[in-house]
C-alpha cells in the first residue's frame, strides 16, 4: 500500500506518523492487498475552538474509493477513530463484492427453465415456478426482450437464478418462443 501523509497548517509530529504506521499496518493484516493508495491529511482547522484539529483519509481500492473524515481535539485519537471506521467500511466493500459473486455465480450455473405462475403488473413483480416446484420471485426489470404486458401466467421461460433477501429471485427472465 502506498501511503502519502500531509500536514496542512501544521507539522506533522512523530508520534502521529508511528501511530499511522502502526494502524496502516493492521488495516494490511486485515485486508491484505485490498487498498492501493491511502491518503492521509491532518490539518488544524481555524474555525474550530482553538487546538482543534480533522483528519481525513481516502483510500484507493479496485472500483472504488472510500473516504473518511472526523474532527476533535487531539489528533491521536481520531487517527485510530478514522482507521476503526475505514476497516468497517472495507469490510462492507468485501461482504458485498463477495454477495455480487455469489449471485453472478447463480447466474452462470445456467438458465433453468420455468413458467410463470403469477403476475402482479402494477407493482412491476411476479413470480415464477421451475420445473422443479420451486416458486421464484422476478421483478420488472429483469425482463429481456419482453414486458409485463407481453407476459401471460403459463407462458414458459428461460431465467438465470440468483439469491434474494426473502429467497430465490430472477436475475434476468428471457420469454420461450
Amino acid at each position: 500500500m502506498e501511503l502519502q501523509v500531509e500536514g496542512r497548517n501544521l507539522e506533522i509530529r512523530k508520534v502521529w506518523q508511528e501511530k499511522i504506521e502502526e494502524e496502516k499496518g493492521r488495516l494490511d493484516r486485515h485486508h491484505p492487498g485490498l487498498v492501493h493508495h491511502l491518503r492521509i491529511s491532518i490539518e488544524e482547522t481555524a474555525g474550530h475552538k482553538a487546538g482543534g484539529h480533522e483528519v481525513r483519509m481516502v483510500a484507493s481500492i479496485p472500483n472504488d474509493t472510500v473516504v473518511v473524515k472526523r474532527k476533535g481535539e487531539a489528533v491521536r485519537p481520531l487517527l485510530v477513530e478514522a482507521f476503526d471506521t475505514l476497516g468497517l467500511q472495507l469490510k462492507e466493500v468485501q461482504r458485498k463484492r463477495r454477495q455480487n459473486g455469489k449471485e453472478a455465480e447463480a447466474t452462470t450455473v445456467g438458465p433453468t427453465m420455468g413458467t410463470v405462475k403469477s403476475l402482479f403488473p402494477y407493482e412491476s413483480y411476479g413470480f415464477l415456478m421451475t420445473m422443479g416446484g420451486q416458486e421464484v420471485y422476478f421483478h420488472e426489470n429483469a425482463l429481456k426482450d419482453v414486458t409485463m404486458a407481453q407476459l401471460a401466467e403459463g407462458d414458459e421461460v428461460r431465467f438465470g437464478e440468483g439469491e434474494g433477501d426473502k429467497g430465490p429471485t430472477a436475475a434476468w427472465v428471457k420469454l420461450v418462443k
